[in-house]
């Protein structure tokens, strides 16, 4: 018999969410939109310490409204983060836009600020001045907020902040997504809380939310009939899913410590061997590590990072590369990029370790287990 399924980083439920499910199922709310879904967007602005949001169908359409709020144009550019998921860039597509990207730095894997100076001042002196700035926070680790938002200041450039893979990690004490003009999150499965599928956009700036809101649900206009000025989208999140958001906020410390200690039990564990590094902690926040990463340097190891994946995959255990450059992606490959040597490296390297708030210790040391075993073999 094979062993049990050991997932990258699986949902985990609490102890309202059936509750409030249950509320939503004998109220008859079973719609988009509704008083859960209110209630989700007051408690998550509070959250975030952030005085707006509004509850949508993913992250990804959280930031394609915040891009079509600054009324992009064919030909505008948009920087945006090397090393992250296409999610993160696709909505620049849809704006018709261009995207520029910037590669990382090392304290953070996030988007480096001297490299986005260079890119901003290089797009600048082409008659190119970016429309924004989307700044990533890469598995749970905030960005140097500080560094990116004074370059967007100092050029008058609007920053929205990704923070679909961060809910819950800080940036000098304070949430990520709450300092640039707007922040996005992701309630995707997989994400350190999930409403199986959702996103909320927040911003300090009512009128913001308030269209996006409009948008969101197909842009009718107010009239005892259908009426509709611009165009909309179907991107509002259901009740249902609100109420399951909802409990799921209610244990987001919780989730964020289980992850923190899964990552300091690999580290404990697997520190020794060489070659082997784990993704860095910024002094300047606290991450979630949503997911726990590594790098294996060939050089060093003996070994490199597939034949160790490989080598977990075949025990039932999930694990994947960190995630690839999207300089290197076929869709992006005309597109301008600023660095790329770092992001290449991380991707050849790098291993995203099975990181759920669910995982006994058994289920860490089978994944420990299988690491050493094909560095003995080496």
């Amino acid at each position: 018999m094979s062993k049990p399924r050991i997932f990258l980083s699986p949902p985990h439920i609490g102890g309202d969410e059936l509750k409030l499910v249950q509320e939503t199922f004998a109220s008859n709310w079973i719609a988009p939109l509704g008083p859960q879904v209110d209630a989700f967007e007051k408690e998550f602005a509070a959250t975030v310490d952030v005085p707006y949001a509004v509850a949508l169908s993913s992250g990804t359409a959280a930031l394609h409204l915040a891009l079509r709020w600054l009324r992009l144009k064919p030909g505008d550019e948009v920087v945006c983060s090397l090393l992250t998921f296409v999610a993160s860039v696709n909505p620049v597509l849809y704006e018709s836009a261009t995207p520029v990207f910037v590669d990382s730095e090392v304290r953070s894997w996030n988007m480096d600020p001297a490299l986005l100076a260079e890119a901003v001042e290089n797009r600048i002196k082409r008659g190119k001045r970016p429309k924004a700035v989307v700044l990533v926070h890469l598995y749970g680790q905030s960005a140097d907020i500080d560094g990116v938002s004074k370059i967007c200041a100092q050029h008058e450039i609007p920053l929205i902040e990704d923070a679909a893979e961060a809910l819950g990690a800080t940036h000098m004490g304070k949430a990520v997504g709450s300092t640039g003009l707007c922040g996005i999150f992701s309630f995707n499965g997989n994400k350190i809380i999930t409403t199986s599928g959702g996103g909320m956009l927040v911003s300090q700036d009512k009128a913001l939310i308030d269209k996006a809101r409009f948008w969101a649900s197909q842009a009718r206009n107010p009239a005892p009939h259908y009426e509709h000025s611009e165009v909309g989208y179907n991107y509002r999140l259901s009740n249902v899913l609100a109420a399951i958001g909802r409990g799921q906020l209610r244990v987001l410390k919780e989730r964020v410590e289980a992850r923190r200690r899964n990552f300091e039990y690999y580290q404990d564990a697997l520190s020794d061997l060489p070659g082997l590094a784990f993704m860095p902690e910024a002094d300047y926040g606290r991450s979630t590590r949503w997911l726990t990463c590594i790098t294996i340097n060939p050089t060093e190891a003996g070994i490199d990072r597939e034949r160790v994946r490989v080598a977990i995959t075949e025990e039932n255990i999930e694990a994947r590369p960190v995630w690839k450059p999207m300089h290197l992606q076929p869709l992006f490959r005309n597109c301008t990029c600023f660095g790329g040597t770092l992001a290449e490296r991380l991707f050849d390297h790098g291993l995203c370790l099975p990181s759920g708030s669910s995982l006994s210790t058994a289920d860490l040391d089978r994944v420990i287990e299988v690491i050493r075993r094909v560095y003995k073999s080496r």
